[in-house]
Parts: structure tokens; sequence; C-alpha cells
């Protein structure tokens, strides 16, 4: 486990950047981390994003793009829209949280 410097926050992270304790995370961190990735953040992702902490506060598991769809009722077309390319990764790095099973 490395540290890294995001947003004047120094956060410890994976080999990959993803966060490794979701609790150093907070919305400034959001901000910061969509701004590496070319994400400016809307109210709509912030919806998704309080998604994806809640179920990882219950289950422990990053939700998948599928999980997300359906407990928000979004399309995943529209996921893609909000975070183009890899979706599942980009939404869990944003959100502070281990990138999804499956994802490579």
């Amino acid at each position: 486990m490395s540290t890294t410097t995001i947003g004047g926050h120094t956060l410890s992270v994976d080999q990959e950047g993803f966060l490794t304790d979701p609790t150093e995370w907070n919305e400034e961190v959001a901000v910061a981390l969509a701004e590496q990735i070319g994400v400016t953040l809307e109210s709509e992702h912030w919806t998704v994003l309080g998604f994806l902490r809640a179920e990882h506060a219950k289950t422990g598991e990053t939700p998948t793009l599928r999980r997300v769809s359906t407990g928000l009722d979004v399309p995943v077309k529209r996921l893609f829209e909000l975070f183009p390319v890899k979706p599942a990764k980009k939404m869990a790095y944003v959100a502070g949280l281990p990138k999804p099973r499956g994802c490579v």
C-alpha cells in the first residue's frame, strides 16, 4: 500500500490508485478524483456516488454496474454518459471504493 496526495489530502491507495480506506474519502476528494479522470460532478453523479457508498457500507462490496443501474433505476447507457468508457471502475474510483469484482 502506498500514499498519494490528491486535492491537498494524503490518501492511502492501491497500485491502481483506488483508495484503500473509504473513510479517507470526502466530497473534496471526490471532486479531485473526478477531475483526474475528466469528469465534472453534478447532482446526478452525487446520487450515484451516494448509492455506491451506501451499498458498500451495507455489503462490504463495491456494487457492479448492473447493481447501480437496477438500484437507482438509471439505464446503463446513462451511467456510461456520466462516467465514460469504464463506468463501473470510474464510479468506484471517484466514490473512494475498491474496484468492483470482475473489473480489469
